[in-house]
């Protein structure tokens, strides 16, 4: 499994909202900024001066605030004055040096977009900040914008935010098929014998969700065998998830102290790692 898709299981994120996944601090969108490959961020401090222009996107009034760039220079060499430049010459200047700029968001909200003079509004609440290299913008946070940006595909799974997130994961140890009349017949003082604990590599369930194991990260489907676990929990964070997925290798042989035997997500049966001629064994010692 790709990241992404790993990412697109997980309720979290599969259920989050446009505006969650673009508040999310991994969001990162590629761009084009002219002829350059580029990556669209969150700003990381809102600019305390920009150039206000409104902006019709098909029609839709919004606002976009521009921030000072030497990318812009014209602009920039008046950036001080530019209070008592006409709005005709400002207005003209954008036009020309700012058109990488304008096309971009053109591509990103993925409708027409067309100046509609400056703004004597400035930023608020409601204005997105994002940055793309020394180019730092606001658009207005309207449903249209926060349906275009915010899409899990622009999370970036190599963001620590994501990567150091946690996620529950059981160690199993063994699998075997047994009859609902034996399942049904466990005692307190049972053996059951588990010759590939110790001896063949231990497999791991994250979340419930996934499996993971010597061919990398798969989705978790319950097969009707019963499954032998370790008792105690661990967690694994998504980086190392991510990297067994991309690089598949084996867990080593897993002898627990304590085992739990289960069924479709239900305990049947507890007990310790003990031996029965010569053999790994659970010992059952507690039933639900």
């Amino acid at each position: 499994m790709k990241p992404l898709e790993i990412l697109s299981k997980l309720t979290r994120w599969a259920n989050a909202s446009p505006k969650t996944l673009l508040d999310a601090p991994a969001w990162a969108m590629p761009c084009r900024m002219g002829d350059e490959v580029a990556t669209l961020r969150k700003a990381e401090i809102q600019p305390g001066d920009t150039l206000n222009l409104a902006v019709l996107l098909d029609g839709e009034r919004h606002l976009l605030c521009v921030a000072d760039s030497p990318r812009f220079a014209d602009l920039h060499a008046l950036w001080a004055s530019r209070a008592e430049v006409p709005e005709q010459v400002l207005l003209a200047l954008v036009e020309k040096e700012c058109g990488d700029l304008l096309q971009l968001v053109e591509n990103a909200v993925r409708r027409q977009l067309k100046i509609d003079g400056l703004s004597s509004d400035g930023p608020d609440g409601q204005t997105f900040f994002a940055q793309v290299e020394d180019v730092v913008f606001g658009l207005t946070r309207s449903p249209i914008v926060e349906e275009a940006l915010g899409q899990l595909r622009f999370i970036d799974c190599e963001h620590p935010s994501v990567r150091e997130e946690t996620l529950p994961c059981e160690t199993e140890v063994a699998s075997f098929a047994l009859s609902a009349a034996d399942a049904a017949s466990l005692a307190v003082g049972d053996a059951l014998l588990l010759p590939e604990v110790g001896s063949v590599p231990s497999r791991l369930v994250v979340d419930g969700r996934f499996v993971v194991d010597g061919n990398g990260v798969a989705p978790f489907k319950e097969d009707g065998r019963l499954r032998v676990v370790d008792t105690e929990m661990r967690t694994l964070t998504m980086g190392e998830l991510f990297d067994r997925a991309q690089s598949p290798s084996a867990s080593e042989p897993a002898k627990p102290a304590q085992l739990r035997l289960v069924a479709s997500g239900r305990t049947l049966a507890q007990g310790s790692l003990g031996q029965l001629a010569s053999m790994p064994a659970l010992i059952v010692e507690a039933l639900p």
